[in-house]
């Protein structure tokens, strides 16, 4: 005998989020055969020395758990990188938590940090995630919009202001952002930085793309000198904020092994010390020996991420010019592997529908803009591309575009 359900078995916090769009649009490609310029990870083989350490590691029996916020040997390679990168000193035992993956170090962070009602400011469109990490956090997420213009992505200083209020615990910003691939200005982060010190809030700052950003090949935007050419600047380096900021990084963009799932959080020691909290009820540590390969990684040298750097911006530079042929509405972005498109051109109902077409008839898998908006109808014409792939996958789409004018 059955016996009547009465409850809900479903809590209402993951009622109101959907699956990831983004992982669900690499099932579809794998479906149709279409090439995968949807989620965000490289087709290409991670560097082999990188490979290298993480086998030795696991022959040298760093097969057990790690210490809870990470390896040593990792946390003090984190300590050297940020202050060559980035020129702010960091302490290995009290300002560093290792995660698994970005993902879980915004998620944990939040939830160390943000109590029920409270609410988190979100620059739209945003990565699926921040949104679902504010609600798992019990907080409300305040939406801000981000508006592309033949300049780039921008936000309005008074819309931001007036997200502001006493129930603001922090902002969320991407940089360079996923997935308009927008570099934040040092007078953007300014002005973010003066409304987190006068609403007493946190600022979590995702900069897993750090080393991702395009300071060539803007001639079109009459970009002529170095000043004006985008630069990453982290907002624990703008003053005041040192002690504001939680840093959020991973291994995954900068290194190409996004399914190593080895992150980590900066933050100041009270603030690490509830992140550890929450982190080792969580997931209690980050995979052992891929932390070992992680402090090599960090160590290489300078020349490896500008040699990075030129890689991207070769697949950027050929890519852009394709989609804007192709119909798309684009431009080239400063930063990150993404490229947000406007699909009005096409006739379609909203973005959807196209990129339901462009998986099944042209063979190209791209992200619904919808999926990066609280509401879905101002992403209802747009489609994000990742350009993080082979040289000849990124020609086997560019010959597929050709055709979409055809079967429209």
């Amino acid at each position: 005998m059955q016996t009547k359900l009465t409850k809900n078995r479903i809590s209402k916090k993951a009622a109101s989020f959907t699956e990831s769009v983004i992982r669900e649009m690499t099932r579809e490609a794998v479906k149709y055969g279409a090439v995968n310029l949807g989620q965000g990870f490289p087709d290409f083989a991670a560097p082999e020395d990188i490979k290298q350490k993480a086998q030795e590691a696991i022959a040298a029996d760093h097969n057990q758990y790690a210490i809870t916020w990470g390896v040593k040997s990792f946390r003090d390679a984190i300590v050297e990188k940020t202050k060559w990168f980035l020129n702010l000193d960091v302490d290995a035992e009290t300002e560093i938590t290792v995660t698994c993956g970005s993902t879980e170090g915004m998620i944990a962070g939040m939830m160390a940090t943000v109590d029920a009602g409270e609410e988190v400011v979100v620059f739209e469109p945003f990565y699926e995630n921040y949104a679902p990490d504010a609600i798992l956090s019990d907080a409300v997420p305040v939406h801000v919009p981000l508006y592309q213009t033949s300049d780039g992505w921008h936000f309005e200083k008074e819309e931001l202001r007036a997200a502001f209020n006493e129930r603001t615990k922090a902002i969320i910003i991407c940089n360079p952002n996923n997935p308009t691939g927008k570099v934040f200005s040092r007078e953007e982060l300014e002005f973010i930085a003066d409304l987190c010190k006068e609403f007493d809030a946190i600022c979590f700052t995702d900069e897993i793309y750090e080393h991702i950003i395009y300071d060539l090949g803007f001639e079109d935007r009459k970009l002529k000198t170095e000043d004006q050419r985008p630069k990453h600047i982290c907002m624990a380096q703008i003053d005041g904020m040192r002690e504001r900021t939680v840093v959020v990084n991973s291994l995954s963009k900068t290194y190409s092994v996004t399914g190593w799932r080895v992150g980590y959080v900066i933050a100041l020691p009270d603030i690490t010390s509830a992140i550890r909290k929450v982190h080792d009820f969580l997931t209690v540590g980050a995979a052992n020996p891929l932390q070992h390969a992680g402090a090599y990684a960090l160590g290489l040298p300078e020349s490896y991420y500008a040699e990075l750097q030129s890689e991207y911006q070769s697949k950027r530079d050929f890519i852009v010019p394709v989609l804007q042929a192709a119909g798309f509405k684009c431009e080239m972005p400063q930063g990150a592997y993404y490229v947000m498109t406007d699909i009005s051109d096409f006739g379609f109902k909203d973005d959807i529908e196209f990129t339901k077409h462009l998986i099944r008839e042209i063979g190209v898998a791209v992200v619904p803009g919808s999926s990066f908006y609280h509401d879905k109808s101002l992403g209802s014409q747009k489609v994000r591309f990742c350009f993080c792939k082979k040289d000849e996958t990124l020609a086997a789409a560019a010959e597929r575009l050709q055709k979409i004018k055809s079967k429209i």
